[in-house]
């Protein structure tokens, strides 16, 4: 199946395999087959959910398998492929190496809409912007539809989009590197660019590539569509410096190209006008001004007017999962940033609290280097309690800096961090660590910290 010319790809006829049956991998396939594709699922894990899931798509005439990736997969005309499977897998090599084109979900979805897309990459923050972006975009004039790696699959508001087509439709879409890897047409309107720091590096062999899969989400833009970056981040300087789309800067430092710039009391506009002041923003912390000056930079160039911008940032509060308030107990405040799955990310964290921080620590080992943690045993960091898969990685680079203990799972570690704690401190769940030892997704360990903290509250 030829897919190098995008007005041409036709899929009605075409057998496809799907490689990963969770929700986006479900959304693909539903796309798929109402597109008139032979679709096949293969999934190497068999759970519960997933026979769930399979059993739905056997009525709509799609078949597949569970527990293997047998040698059916490779009677294919194309792959969608989960963001979980590398392009350096074997599985990956030898579908190649058999000339069978494979696409990411994002890539697939693509195919199928006009609609302007705004995409959000980073290292960090890439949750809290999209949906700030979201909801300042949401208008009379554009009707804006979140979707990506935020847990809800592309693929499948595109589907609803095909069913009710929508004139106005603007797609937000939050992206991560993995995405990245098997895109061929895939071009977002707007590509917005936070940050770049070490992560992934468990996938990358080094930031090198890391970086490169980032890159990608601009690589297909032309001279018509725009790059949103952060000029205080001197990586996506020069990363960005060869691209041929517009370049429009944002950022917490005086950049004079910017559209809006802030300083220690207000955001002011190009015409130095006051968008907003300071002690107006719902959003606390510097990492949420660099998030609120992109979102606002790309709404902008949407035609999406200052005071609907001004509204979005002194309402939206955050998202959940990030920097999330819980519940205060005995003059303890429990806090859910289970969103926080690299250190750079912890670090933001542990900086938007003065007070004395009982950090929760752990899950599984991304490759990132936790010494990046010990300035700030010098500061407010009071405990460190580890758990799950990198739990004792942690402790031998942490125990000497920092009074450190290790919890086998997350309702242990909660349990040392109540018996440890006093009035006045922060219990903070900023893992920086992926969440796949113990749990589903991010969203899921976030979850059940907050219901551990519910009991406590009403215990």
């Amino acid at each position: 199946m030829k897919i190098h010319d995008r007005a041409t790809i036709e899929i009605r006829g075409k057998k496809i395999v799907i490689l990963g049956l969770a929700m986006s991998g479900a959304a693909a396939a539903k796309l798929a087959v109402r597109q008139g594709a032979d679709v096949f699922v293969s999934d190497n894990q068999d759970t519960p959910a997933l026979q769930g899931t399979l059993t739905d798509l056997i009525v709509l005439g799609i078949s597949g398998e569970l527990g293997q990736h047998s040698d059916q997969i490779y009677a294919a005309d194309l792959w969608i492929i989960s963001p979980g499977i590398a392009q350096d897998s074997e599985l990956a090599q030898k579908a190649q190496s058999s000339g069978i084109p494979i696409v990411s979900e994002i890539e697939f979805a693509s195919w199928f809409t006009e609609a302007p897309i705004l995409a959000i990459t980073g290292s960090n923050g890439k949750t809290t912007t999209a949906h700030l972006l979201a909801e300042m975009i949401q208008t009379d004039d554009l009707h804006s539809i979140l979707a990506g790696n935020i847990g809800i699959p592309f693929t499948a508001m595109v589907l609803d989009d095909l069913e009710d087509p929508d004139p106005k439709r603007v797609w937000v879409l939050e992206i991560s590197s993995f995405q990245m890897e098997f895109i061929e047409h895939f071009k977002p309107y707007i590509a917005i660019f936070l940050n770049i720091t070490p992560d992934h590096l468990n996938r990358y062999p080094s930031m090198k590539e890391y970086i490169a899969a980032k890159m990608n989400m601009w690589s297909r833009q032309t001279a018509e569509d725009f790059i949103v970056y952060n000029a205080d981040d001197t990586i996506l300087v020069k990363e960005i410096a060869e691209s041929i789309s517009r370049k429009i800067a944002f950022g917490l430092g005086h950049h004079p190209e910017a559209i809006f710039q802030p300083n220690r009391t207000k955001i002011y506009t190009e015409e130095h006008t006051t968008l907003i002041e300071m002690d107006q923003l719902a959003l606390p912390g510097k990492h949420n001004l660099a998030n609120a000056l992109a979102a606002a930079t790309a709404a902008h160039l949407m035609g999406v007017p200052n005071k609907t911008i001004k509204a979005t940032m002194s309402q939206f509060s955050g998202v959940p999962h990030r920097l999330e308030l819980v519940a205060e107990i005995n003059g303890v405040t429990y806090i859910n940033d289970s969103k926080a799955t690299n250190l750079d990310a912890v670090q933001v964290a542990l900086e938007s609290f003065s007070q004395p921080i009982i950090l929760l620590l752990g899950g599984l080992d991304k490759g990132g280097d936790f010494r990046s943690l010990l300035p700030h045993t010098h500061n407010n960091l009071k405990e460190v309690i580890a758990f799950g898969q990198a739990k004792e990685l942690i402790l031998t680079t942490l125990r000497d800096a920092v009074r450190s203990t290790s919890a086998m799972d997350l309702k242990e570690a909660l349990n040392l961090a109540q018996n440890c704690s006093q009035p006045g401190d922060v219990v903070l769940l900023s893992p920086g660590c992926a969440s796949f030892d113990q749990f589903k997704n991010f969203e899921e360990r976030g979850d059940h910290f907050r219901s551990l903290v519910t009991v406590m509250e009403k215990a």
